[in-house]
């Protein structure tokens, strides 16, 4: 593996290279990406989508847990620092008991994103942690978002990755693995989140007319791997609406499962934030 490992308190810390994560987004118009909306809300330019950085956490979860985390395995992370094309990165884990604990800087030790993975359904990961702790906004506060509702559900939504896009995903990726590769190449972790963001408009709606970013991503697979190629069945649930001074953010899932025998494979649960100074519904706020 491509880590090298440095003493931590309780444990050792496998330490990745690093690596400058491409943001291939850029050139679509009014999206977080684009360096001229990115800017004109406060970004230093167009930011790199927090699914790509998963990516780059893989090769020490293949040295912890083995190919089999590719089955049942668990990456759970929240973004705390957005990046721009071509900044330098570098992902850690320390093992621990139950789950390693994931985090990312850049060069000058600012945090991206932290959180935890494992070999198993993680009851404790970073996400349903954060959910349990998590204040529902006031519908007061909520505009953009306002034609959502906790509980809100969305069923057979068809999604699939065909393998021509896995392959321009692998011309950029920060961490090859070989079995990304092939007829019957698994769907790395970014790639996962690019499955089941398929499900997006079914999920936000109208919301679509704001400017939104990840804010928090989980991938949970049950009966894994997800390949490219294959086409699968979505549902959908919304888990909570809450709010920022800058942001309205929507916590859901997205169950993926084989439409031959209903058994669901994995489960991504998204925290989608939407940027209020991108909505007219704020502008006189």
């Amino acid at each position: 593996m491509r880590v090298a490992q440095q003493a931590a308190g309780d444990g050792t810390t496998l330490v990745g290279p690093r690596r400058t994560p491409r943001n291939m987004a850029g050139e679509v118009q009014g999206s977080i990406h684009e360096d001229a909306t990115a800017r004109k809300l406060g970004f230093r330019g167009g930011t790199v989508a927090g699914s790509i950085h998963m990516d780059q956490f893989v090769p020490m979860l293949v040295d912890l847990y083995g190919e089999r985390w590719f089955a049942g395995g668990n990456l759970s992370l929240l973004f705390k620092r957005p990046t721009v094309d071509g900044e330098a990165v570098i992902a850690e884990a320390t093992p621990g008991v139950e789950r390693a604990r994931l985090e990312m800087y850049d060069e000058a030790r600012a945090l991206i994103c932290q959180g935890t993975a494992s070999d198993h359904a993680d009851a404790g990961s970073e996400l349903s942690r954060r959910l349990l702790t998590r204040e529902a906004a006031p519908r007061s506060a909520i505009r953009i978002l306002a034609d959502l509702h906790v509980g809100d559900e969305a069923q057979d939504i068809a999604l699939s990755v065909s393998p021509e896009a896995l392959k321009r995903r692998l011309e950029t990726i920060t961490e090859t693995l070989e079995c990304y590769q092939g007829e019957r190449a698994v769907l790395p972790p970014s790639m996962v989140v690019h499955l089941a963001h398929g499900a997006r408009s079914a999920v936000v709606g109208s919301a679509g007319a704001a400017v939104g970013l990840f804010g928090a991503l989980e991938i949970q697979f049950l009966q894994g791997p997800l390949r490219a190629g294959v086409s699968y069945v979505g549902r959908t649930r919304i888990y909570a609406l809450t709010e920022s001074p800058r942001t309205e953010n929507v916590w859901y899932d997205v169950l993926i499962a084989d439409p031959n025998s209903g058994r669901d494979q994995a489960r991504v649960t998204f925290c989608l934030r939407f940027m209020k100074a991108s909505s007219p519904l704020w502008s006189e706020a």
